[in-house]
C-alpha cells in the first residue's frame, strides 16, 4: 500500500435538479487526484425522490455514463436509486477502472423516514470486503453504521467507506460512530453526508489512530494518507486485525 488521497465529498443537493446535482458531483470528483479515493454523500444524484422513484433511477443509470470516465484510476463510491424487476434498491457503487467495480445494496433501512415504503433491502450476507489496488474496501451505508453486527462483518477493512445522508438533531452521534468505527478496527473511514439545512455536514476522513479531517463549511475534504499507518496501528496495538 502506498499514499493515496482520500475525498469525502460534502454538499446540498435536496431538491435540486437532478442534472445540477451530477454537475456538482462531477466538478468536486474533479478536484481530487487522478488516483483518489473519493466518497459522495448517499444519493447525492437525486436525494430519495419519493415522488417519482422510477424517474430517479432512470437519471441515475444515466449519469453513470457520464461519472464512469473519471473512474479511470480514481476509486469513486457513492448511492444511487436502482430499480429491478420493479423493486427499487439503494444501491452503493464502487467505480474504478471505468466500471462498476462493486455493487451493495442497503441492508438496513432507517425506520424514522419511508425508506422501508419505497426501497426493499438488500442481503446482509453481501456485506463483505473487497480488494481494490491491494487495499481491502468495505462499504456500510448510513443508518447501517448504528448496527454492531455489521462491524463484524467489515473487520479487516483497510478503509472502510460511509456513504450517508445523516440528520442534523444527529450530528454528533455521526461524529461519534464513523470516529469509533475507525478506532476500533485500525482503519480509515472515509465518510461524506449531505450538507442541506436538514442534514449533519459532518463529512470527515478519520485515521486509524482516530484523527479527523473535518469541516462542515466544504464541499470538498481531502487528506494525503499514508496508508501504511494502519499496519503501523494494528502492529502498535494488537487486536488480531493485523
Amino acid at each position: 500500500m502506498t499514499s493515496r488521497e482520500l475525498v469525502a465529498l460534502q454538499f446540498d443537493y435536496h431538491d435540486h435538479a437532478y442534472h445540477d446535482n451530477l454537475s456538482t458531483l462531477l466538478s468536486l470528483i474533479r478536484q481530487s487526484k487522478e488516483d483518489a479515493i473519493v466518497t459522495a454523500p448517499e444519493l447525492c444524484l437525486t436525494h430519495f425522490s419519493y415522488h417519482d422513484m422510477h424517474q430517479a433511477a432512470l437519471f441515475s443509470q444515466q449519469a453513470l455514463a457520464e461519472i464512469l470516465p473519471l473512474s479511470a484510476n480514481r476509486i469513486i463510491t457513492f448511492t444511487m436509486i436502482e430499480e429491478r424487476d420493479g423493486t427499487f434498491y439503494n444501491s452503493a457503487k464502487i467505480l474504478h477502472h471505468q466500471k462498476i467495480f462493486y455493487a451493495q445494496d442497503k441492508v438496513k433501512l432507517f425506520p424514522l423516514g419511508e425508506e422501508q415504503q419505497h426501497f426493499s433491502p438488500g442481503k446482509r450476507e453481501n456485506i463483505k470486503i473487497i480488494t481494490i489496488d491491494n487495499i481491502k474496501f468495505a462499504i456500510l451505508i448510513c443508518f447501517e453504521i448504528r448496527f454492531a453486527a455489521l462491524w463484524e462483518q467489515v473487520k479487516g477493512a483497510d478503509i472502510i467507506l460511509v456513504p450517508a445522508l445523516w440528520g442534523k438533531i444527529r450530528k454528533a452521534q455521526f461524529q461519534s460512530i464513523t470516529q469509533a468505527l475507525a478506532i476500533m478496527n485500525q482503519a480509515f473511514v472515509i465518510a461524506s453526508d449531505a450538507s442541506d439545512e436538514d442534514s449533519a455536514a459532518q463529512s470527515a476522513i478519520i485515521t486509524p489512530f482516530g484523527e479527523s479531517t473535518s469541516d462542515d463549511s466544504k464541499a470538498f475534504l481531502s487528506l494525503d494518507a499514508d496508508l501504511k499507518e494502519i499496519k503501523k496501528m494494528r502492529r502498535y496495538i494488537d487486536i488480531g486485525l493485523s
